[in-house]
């Protein structure tokens, strides 16, 4: 039996300007911030009854944070939530059995490079007053350098076990990091400046939150069981369904974000209009582009202008056309395939000066004879001992030895060999990479003997992946190359497919950076 959301009506609500958070102090040489995770209940559609959700200082999504590059922050990230999870847990999962406490959070600040005692470390949790901490977990206050350029980052729950609910709960906001270079750039700023988060949800009839119980094949003894992936049947911006925006008729900067926990979105304009990209996940391009859709994997980031002018009166639908599961699955049906609606309503307000800049940031490229090591990496599909899907990384599982120990300031390519049907969105924590490229090989022919026999020449990253990364697609029975440097910092940290039911299910690996 599937699940259905109520009939909504679409673009009926205006879309939420997240709020911004200001700092608890101000030093002359930090920030300090603090952060509580609370219990509170919003309307995510004006027909729908107030759903309860997990917030970050109340708000959904959290806050915006917004530090300058290099300003040193502090953050004090405060678990105020109940003790019971209102989602189902399957105590089955690495990480979640029945001898750690059934809410417990810790926060990854998506795309930072920062000491590994602040990443969030999925081992590094805590409960509400700290009563409870994971094996990993090592203070109370995170301290984040921001030695990166200006760039979109997010923040977001990591707990191991239970990502996919705290995060579809709500524990997700936006951190913005600036520089005067950016400023110096004439973009859409302030009003026209206009963060978005984009999510898929299913309801039930009385507006709370439904998250499956099992998987659609129920798996027997299992009260709770882990699904391969979910899909919600409706699409939220910024906590609403489907909401829309009133514009006027002049240029617009949007920092768009996947923040589903398995859905890809292809977005389009229905108006056929260009997206102006300026930036990717960690950071600006060299060159913006115009490109008539942007695809985010979830987690990935994309910093677009959008141009309304001369537009006046028109109502311009944001779509989705990503199949899911991407690639193989089916399309989006009438509600998954709407998120949001432009509405060149307002009158303009001042004339804009803002540009287009021909050329953004220099792009330093890796060069590949730089390396000291090379990777090959697999993606896997296997299945368990209640014969589910569990996807693995290297054919390993969590709690398997660390294999990779990359050393700090060298250069490593790794090879992301893909023999499952499904594109991952695969993030490494501390470090920025480069696309190399991607090549199509024979699958069968590697499980059999383990050599990889490509099947054709090797595909240059798309433009719109053509900038810092964090977060790269991995297709079906490719081989995907990213390059990358083990900067600033030692410790442990881990890398995994950002499909958070992926995540949590064993696809998921630490690594760590040695002297």
């Amino acid at each position: 039996m599937t699940h259905k959301t109520p009939e909504l009506t679409k673009f009926t609500d205006a879309l939420p300007i997240i709020p911004q958070l200001g700092p608890h102090q101000k030093g002359n040489s930090f920030t300090y911030y603090k952060v509580r995770m609370t219990e509170c209940r919003l309307s995510l559609h004006s027909e729908l009854n107030p759903s309860a959700l997990w917030c970050y200082e109340n708000s959904y999504p959290g806050p915006v944070i917004e530090v300058e590059s290099r300003e040193k922050t502090y953050i004090k990230w405060i678990n105020n939530l109940p003790s019971k999870h209102f989602l189902p847990i399957d105590y089955t999962v690495h990480g979640a059995h029945k001898d750690v406490p059934e809410v417990r959070t810790v926060v990854h600040m998506h795309g930072a490079s920062v000491e590994w005692e602040s990443d969030g470390y999925p081992e590094a949790w805590f409960t509400n007053g700290f009563k409870q901490k994971g094996p990993y977990f090592r203070k109370k206050v995170y301290e984040y350098e921001n030695k990166m350029r200006s760039c979109t980052l997010w923040y977001h729950d990591h707990a191991l076990g239970i990502t996919r609910l705290n995060i579809y709960a709500g524990l997700a906001g936006f951190y913005l990091i600036r520089d005067q270079h950016e400023r110096s750039l004439n973009l859409p700023f302030g009003q026209y400046e206009i963060p978005l988060m984009i999510q898929d949800k299913s309801f039930n009839e009385d507006g709370s939150l439904y998250y499956p119980k099992q998987p659609e094949n129920p798996v027997p003894g299992l009260e709770a069981s882990v699904s391969p992936e979910f899909f919600g049947d409706v699409n939220l911006v910024n906590g609403k369904v489907w909401p829309y925006l009133n514009v006027e008729p002049r240029k617009y900067r949007f920092r768009l974000l996947n923040a589903a926990n398995s859905r890809f979105y292809l977005l389009k304009l229905d108006s056929g209009q260009l997206f102006y990209q300026i930036g990717t996940d960690s950071g600006l391009m060299e060159f913006p582009i115009g490109v008539p859709e942007i695809m985010l994997a979830p987690a990935e980031r994309a910093d677009v202008i959008v141009d309304f002018t001369n537009l006046e009166g028109r109502k311009i639908i944001l779509e989705n056309h990503a199949k899911a599961p991407f690639p193989g699955g089916k399309m989006p049906d009438q509600n998954t395939a709407a998120v949001m609606e432009f509405r060149v309503s307002l009158p303009l307000s001042s004339i804009d000066t803002s540009v287009i800049p021909s050329f953004l940031l220099p792009y330093p490229v890796f060069k590949e004879n730089s390396i000291s090591r090379t990777r090959f990496l697999t993606l896997d599909d296997n299945h368990d001992q209640y014969g589910r899907e569990l996807m693995l990384l290297d054919n390993k599982t969590w709690d398997d030895p660390i294999s990779e120990k990359p050393r700090l300031d060298t250069i490593e390519i790794w090879h992301l060999i893909n023999l499952t049907d499904d594109a991952h969105p695969i993030h490494i924590h501390l470090v920025d990479f480069q696309i190399l490229d991607r090549r199509p090989f024979d699958a069968e022919k590697f499980k059999k003997k383990k050599v990889i026999s490509y099947t054709g020449p090797s595909i240059p990253p798309e433009p719109q992946e053509r900038g810092w990364k964090d977060t790269v697609r991995a297709n079906p029975e490719q081989v995907t190359r990213i390059i990358m440097k083990f900067g600033s910092y030692t410790g442990l940290y881990v890398w995994h497919c950002h499909i958070l039911e992926h995540e949590d299910y064993e696809m998921m690996r630490p690594f760590i950076v040695i002297r």
